[in-house]
């Protein structure tokens, strides 16, 4: 009987290695669309944007949200080198939420130079991608977010 053919992925951070691992297939965020990358795919080097990056083994997608960054296919590994990147089961949508909000009040301000503005602009793009991730992780495991006292203003 024949293996079947599959892909090895790491996703890497300057600070750390979020996955290392087998693969059917990774779905990517690409910065000129989402890409599908499956065993035997041709070698490949291109920028990712901000978004959810799945990998799928068994049928199973892990979610993993990356923060823009570089793919490379190379004789079935995959290398993600990401901005920022985090599992979407460790996101904590709070802080994300909170981080949003911050970057929202600042960019409201009117003594913001152009060079803040942007990172703000940044910031709020990151924290609204980790809750999104979070978001299409939680509506593939069937599970609802627990409300907070923020939620109600309290």
């Amino acid at each position: 009987m024949a293996q079947r053919a599959t892909l090895h992925v790491r996703i890497i951070t300057a600070t750390s290695t979020i996955f290392d691992g087998e693969a059917d297939m990774v779905l990517a965020p690409g910065s000129d669309g989402e890409l599908g990358i499956l065993p035997r795919h041709a070698p490949l080097l291109t920028t990712l944007d901000i978004g959810e990056l799945r990998v799928r083994l068994n049928g199973a997608d892990e979610g993993i949200f990356i923060g823009g960054g570089f793919l490379e296919v190379n004789s079935n590994i995959v290398t993600v080198l990401a901005d920022d990147a985090e599992r979407s089961t460790d996101i904590d949508e709070r802080r994300a939420e909170e981080a949003r909000a911050r970057a929202a009040a600042l960019l409201e301000r009117r003594d913001l130079s152009a060079e803040a503005a942007t990172m703000a602009a940044a910031e709020m793009q990151r924290a609204a991608g980790r809750i999104r991730v979070a978001e299409l992780q939680r509506r593939r495991s069937g599970r609802r977010r627990q409300p907070t006292p923020q939620d109600f203003g309290q």
